[in-house]
């Protein structure tokens, strides 16, 4: 009999002797956590979502008195760890930190189920827009010269973290409302795009601002455009796409957490709690600024809706803009 049953077993002997009820056996054993906790990050190191899991992970940590360990599950656009979690026991030990691409990836890779519909809302991490990065020898500065150059040269690569992404789908509404050719490359995970891009091996990316920001201020690539309606209260001085011309290119993206299907409401209210706890960390919040995060929060049920509701969006789009898998 392990510890937890020992002492389930004495208090429910203790309270027979004594001839009342055991009292609190169901609370005893679903106290969380017990063990070390797995936050499954379903791309590379290197990006946002990989960011926004340490920091979290980091924190939490020395909050609930239990180890969290940050496991890259990579492959297939991100698929290959979203699936894991959606496939694990429900007891608040695996979960999922993701972006909107468990809303997009559903509709462009044709999959037979949704994650939004499937997976249970935990939080809502934190917001941040999609930025456009460029090489400085592509020799543009704006999000027009960027436009003009795609025109004059029959189009221009970008690098995204991945097929069925957020950046994939954003890409490809960017080329029809900007009426250009962009050829799209997908890595597995925004460090490696990020790399390629600061050699030049590929001339431009779409991905989170997170990790392209230290360069942007070093000078080795630029930022000229991002996907909000209105500028990120930590961007003020990067425009809009709107902004640019683009009239209507919005994308907000989220980061959340998520558990395996059908973890009960008292659990997913635990593990929500300590997320909320974690995300007034003054230490966290600053590198959430710092890494163009703006921190959210809110109840499984927000996170849930809103999830839903980019599902919709996202089916629409990879509806309108014939986007593939391939």
């Amino acid at each position: 009999m392990d510890l937890i049953g020992r002492r389930t077993f004495t208090a429910g002997a203790a309270a027979a002797l004594l001839g009342a009820p055991a009292i609190g056996t169901a609370s005893a054993q679903a106290k969380w956590p017990a063990r070390p906790v797995h936050f499954i990050v379903p791309l590379a190191p290197g990006g946002a979502i990989d960011f926004v899991a340490r920091q979290c992970g980091e924190v939490m940590s020395r909050q609930i008195g239990q180890q969290v360990i940050v496991e890259n599950r990579t492959g297939a656009g991100g698929t290959i760890g979203m699936d894991s979690v959606m496939r694990g026991e429900p007891d608040g030990y695996a979960i999922l930190i993701a972006n909107d691409n468990a809303a997009s990836a559903p509709h462009v890779l044709k999959m037979a189920y949704d994650y939004t519909k499937v997976l249970t809302p935990v939080i809502d991490i934190g917001h941040q827009p999609l930025v456009l990065g460029v090489h400085p020898s592509l020799g543009v500065n704006t999000v027009q010269e960027y436009i003009a150059k795609a025109k004059a040269t029959g189009g221009i690569g970008f690098a995204s973290s991945g097929v069925g992404s957020n950046q994939h789908v954003l890409g490809a509404w960017f080329a029809k409302e900007a009426g250009i050719k962009l050829e799209h490359i997908p890595y597995r995970g925004a460090g490696q795009a990020i790399n390629d891009l600061i050699a030049g091996h590929v001339k431009s990316a779409l991905l989170g601002p997170t990790a392209l920001i230290p360069h942007h201020l070093a000078g080795s690539i630029k930022i000229i455009g991002q996907s909000t309606a209105k500028r990120s209260t930590v961007l003020p001085n990067i425009p809009t796409f709107d902004e640019s011309g683009l009239k209507g290119l919005s994308l907000d993206v989220w980061y959340a957490a998520f558990a395996p299907p059908k973890m009960p409401a008292e659990l997913v209210k635990q593990v929500n709690a300590a997320f909320a706890k974690a995300l007034e960390d003054p230490k966290l919040r600053d590198a959430f600024a710092k890494g163009i995060m703006e921190p959210t929060g809110g109840t499984p049920e927000q996170l849930g809706e809103m999830a839903r509701a980019d599902s919709a969006k996202y089916e629409r789009l990879v509806r309108e803009l014939a986007i593939t898998g391939s």
